[in-house]
């Protein structure tokens, strides 16, 4: 293997001298280096890519393969303008993991109208294969009504049927809320209120008291990364659980429980696409993903980010037409799709990736045996129960 190098404005990893005669293909990693969504995607998302790049073998119809890193600092702007650049100057043929469904929404305007690839692994919204959606993009990993299905029906069918929702004020936020209301309320519960806060809110306390004094049998936190973590330390304090109420983080990433502790995350109920000590499968690959990630362990993230590279590169190869994201959406689509990360999926016409997902709860600090060792699966959700049914889609592709 090559030596990495690096150049102005991206990091290039590449696995052999780029050719004279032609221009390397590249896969373009836009993620957050730098901000709140750092160690659940960030480096991690990398890394996970290098090694699809690596076990495909390299090359792409004849062409070495490159992959390029972005900072979209969780700026749509900032994300919409770089992957543009990376398309219309770099040969980037597939757009990568993409924190932030605000950003997401706005790369995708790109990618549909340059017919680019959108491999999506971190952005969650379910109006990016909704109204939003597009015939050149994926969303791998997850997404808000599978996150809401899975948590917010579970737990009102155990009988906790008044909610409370504590919510980020953007379109990931919004879209989560309102997926798991309609998961609440299908399953005999109600929500009787909800407040909604800024990106990296720093004092929850308000919100807090506002859900406590509410009487919700559940404060469901419809957030991620820092913010959740913040909260789930300040209702700690508060002691919401000691009162009798029950707390749903609905985006919970391993990094997330790793940030604050057994101690406080324990008995959490969460929904994740992903688990690296599931079986021997997980635990092979994300053995190889820790060995260069310093012992970290991969979040559901970094392995959807790897499956969704893996794949569309087998699509791409395929269909002979790297460069028309369609065209290697279309030959995925008739393509079997299984490894550690997908079991038995398949892409469907809205750009929905279909893959069981798992209910699991957080491990007590007394049972957890050994590193990494944080999780208890309780159920898999078969993918066509987890997604939203196409049938409901409100995606302009989708033949009604």
């Amino acid at each position: 293997m090559k030596n990495l190098k690096t150049i102005i404005l991206s990091t290039v990893f590449t696995l052999s001298a780029a050719s004279a005669f032609a221009e390397p293909y590249r896969i373009g990693v836009l993620t957050d280096m730098s901000g709140m969504n750092f160690d659940l995607s960030g480096q991690g998302s990398v890394v996970a890519a290098q090694m699809a790049v690596e076990d495909f073998g390299g090359k792409l119809l004849g062409e070495d393969i490159e992959v390029i890193v972005g900072d979209h600092q969780n700026k749509p702007d900032v994300g919409s303008t770089l992957a543009r650049t990376w398309i219309d100057e770099q040969n980037v043929v597939a757009v990568v993991d993409v924190p932030t469904s605000s950003v997401a929404m706005a790369v995708q305007e790109i990618t549909r109208q340059k017919d680019t690839a959108f491999l999506i692994s971190t952005a969650g919204s379910s109006a990016l294969t909704g109204e939003a959606c597009s015939p050149s993009s994926a969303q791998w990993t997850w997404d808000t009504y599978a996150l809401a299905n899975g948590t917010g029906r579970a737990m009102t069918l155990e009988g906790a049927k008044k909610w409370f929702f504590i919510t980020v004020d953007y379109t990931f936020g919004h879209a989560l809320e309102a997926d798991t209301t309609q998961a609440v309320q299908a399953a005999g519960g109600e929500v009787i209120g909800s407040v909604r806060h800024p990106r990296e809110t720093t004092d929850f306390s308000s919100y807090i008291l506002q859900a406590q004094a509410s009487g919700a049998d559940v404060i469901a936190l419809a957030n991620s990364s820092g913010d959740t973590m913040t909260a789930l330390k300040q209702m700690h304090e508060f002691g919401v659980t000691e009162g009798g109420q029950k707390v749903a983080g609905m985006l919970l990433f391993l990094t997330d429980v790793l940030g604050v502790g057994l101690d406080i995350a324990q008995d959490l109920t969460l929904t994740t696409a992903f688990y690296w000590d599931m079986d021997d499968a997980t635990r092979e690959w994300s053995a190889r993903y820790s060995e260069r990630m310093g012992g970290k362990k991969p979040t559901m993230v970094h392995a959807g980010v790897y499956s969704a590279v893996m794949n569309f590169l087998k699509a791409a190869e395929a269909s002979g037409q790297a460069k028309s994201g369609s065209k290697v959406m279309e030959t995925m689509r008739g393509m079997d799709i299984n490894d550690f990360f997908n079991r038995n999926a398949y892409l469907r016409e809205d750009g929905r990736v279909i893959h069981d997902m798992y209910l699991v709860r957080v491990k007590k600090p007394a049972e957890s045996k050994y590193d990494g060792d944080l999780y208890e699966v309780l159920a898999t959700i078969p993918g066509n129960e987890a997604f939203a049914p196409l049938e409901t889609s409100t995606c302009p592709l989708v033949k009604k």
